[in-house]
């Protein structure tokens, strides 16, 4: 049973860091052509999308175990441990991730000459 609650609870984590961490850009407009902005947009967007948010947090999740595992043996409670340890480091490693595909969509815009405000 708790093996369940584990992945519902990184399932969720996964969740929450992919949809509620990604902030759009806040770009100046003024002079801007809206139709190229529209398809540097398209096109930018498709460029951060190379960045795998799920692997990230796959592998958060693999180290943040281990290394939780090895924490919970010191205190006999090995199951818990790489459970919390699993979690943490999923949710790090996703937030991590998110952060990076934000940063290569705004850098991207930047490229095209657009004025990123945030």
């Amino acid at each position: 049973m708790n093996k369940i609650r584990f992945l519902v609870a990184l399932g969720l984590c996964s969740g929450l860091v992919a949809c509620a961490a990604h902030p759009d850009p806040i770009v100046d407009m003024k002079g801007v052509n809206p139709d190229r902005f529209a398809q540097d947009w398209a096109d930018c967007e498709s460029d951060s999308e190379q960045i795998e948010i799920g692997k990230g947090v796959a592998k958060g999740a693999g180290a943040g175990g281990a290394v939780g595992a090895v924490g919970g043996a010191i205190h006999d409670d090995i199951g818990r441990g790489a459970a919390t340890g699993a979690l943490i480091g999923a949710t790090r490693s996703g937030l991590d991730a998110d952060r990076e595909k934000q940063q290569v969509f705004k850098r991207c815009l930047r490229g095209r000459g657009y004025k990123v405000l945030n």
